[in-house]
């Protein structure tokens, strides 16, 4: 195959502040939020803009990122906003969705202020969850659900050397 250029256009971007947290639609994307707030959760998928950076992409190993992982992990086996293409994916609550004003609130996101939204998709179990998943030992011990996520000490499990 040979190589293509894609493009894509944010869909609006990530409110993170004192205030809180939301996802803001562009104005022609406001019509697709109709239904949503029917769903407890989406699959917001952001472009991490602030890491987009020729240098940036051509990261393809991690040097022991994580406190118990291997000395080394390849760019794939990690959640890195490091990436060949800055593609990022967050699940998370929906507190609100407001079609008119292009809001959907969320409780929280990794994503940081202004980041840019390609996508959202309804969290559906059925098609979003696995019953049976083989994790590596190191990452054994942290949270199965996103909801335990603000309990646990995620500072201690990077390894910022």
């Amino acid at each position: 195959m040979t190589s293509q250029t894609f493009v894509c256009t944010p869909i609006g971007f990530v409110q993170a502040n004192d205030q809180g947290y939301a996802l803001h639609m562009e104005s022609p994307y406001r019509a697709a939020l109709q239904g949503l707030d029917e769903f407890g959760a989406v699959t917001v998928l952001w472009w991490s803009h602030l890491l987009d950076q020729p240098q940036h992409r051509q990261v393809l190993e991690a040097h022991h990122p994580y406190t118990r992982s291997p000395e080394v992990l390849g760019i794939f086996a990690t959640r890195s906003q490091l990436r060949p293409n800055p593609i990022c994916v967050s699940v998370v609550n929906v507190l609100g969705v407001d079609p008119q004003a292009g809001v959907i609130t969320i409780p929280w996101t990794d994503a940081e202020d202004g980041t840019p939204i390609l996508d959202i998709k309804p969290y559906q179990p059925c098609v979003d969850r696995l019953k049976e998943v083989r994790l590596p030992a190191w990452c054994q011990h942290w949270p199965q659900w996103v909801e335990d996520n603000a309990a646990f000490d995620w500072a201690a499990e990077f390894d910022n050397a």
